[in-house]
C-alpha cells in the first residue's frame, strides 16, 4: 500500500514529541508517478511525476527557508542493497530542520496546504522518517 500522507496514529505521535526542541533530520524516500495524479478540476498543467515534484520542490524551499530548515543532500537512488524488492525508490532527500514544532510551522501554514497538491500528484509512494542525531563518534 502506498504512502503519502501520514496516518492519524503517525501525525498524533509526531505531534504529541513537538515540544521536543532538538533538531531532526527527515529522511525522504520518493518513488514518482510516470504522469502526475492531479484532482479533477486542478489547473495544473500536466506533467511528469518528478516534474511535479520539481514545482512543489522550486515552492517550498522558501518556506522551509523560513522555519530554519535546510536540504542537506538530494541523491538519485541506484539501488536498494538491503530492502524489500518491492520497494524501489527514483530520490533520497535529507532536510534537516531545528526542531519539530518549525516542521510542523511549515506544513500546517495555509501556503503549504496550497502547494501540496503538487508533492500529492508527483508521488506514487514515499518514506518520511524523522531522525534525531545522538553523537558523532560512532
Amino acid at each position: 500500500m502506498p504512502s503519502i500522507e501520514p496516518s492519524p496514529q503517525q501525525l498524533a505521535t509526531f505531534v504529541a514529541e513537538a515540544g521536543d526542541q532538538a533538531p531532526i533530520v527527515m529522511i525522504n524516500l520518493l518513488r514518482y508517478r510516470e504522469r502526475a495524479g492531479y484532482p479533477s478540476g486542478s489547473t495544473a498543467e500536466p506533467c511528469s511525476g518528478r516534474e511535479a515534484y520539481e514545482r512543489y520542490a522550486a515552492a517550498v524551499l522558501p518556506m522551509l527557508a523560513g522555519v530554519g530548515g535546510k536540504i542537506l543532500w538530494l541523491g538519485n537512488v541506484k539501488r536498494t542493497v538491503i530492502g524489500p524488492e518491492a520497494e524501489q525508490w527514483d530520490d533520497a532527500i535529507l532536510v534537516e530542520y531545528p526542531s519539530r514544532q518549525a516542521f510542523l510551522t511549515m506544513v500546517t501554514r495555509p501556503d503549504y496546504q496550497q502547494i501540496a497538491v503538487h508533492r500529492s500528484a508527483a508521488l506514487a509512494d514515499s518514506r518520511l522518517i524523522a531522525t534525531e542525531g545522538t553523537s558523532n563518534d560512532f
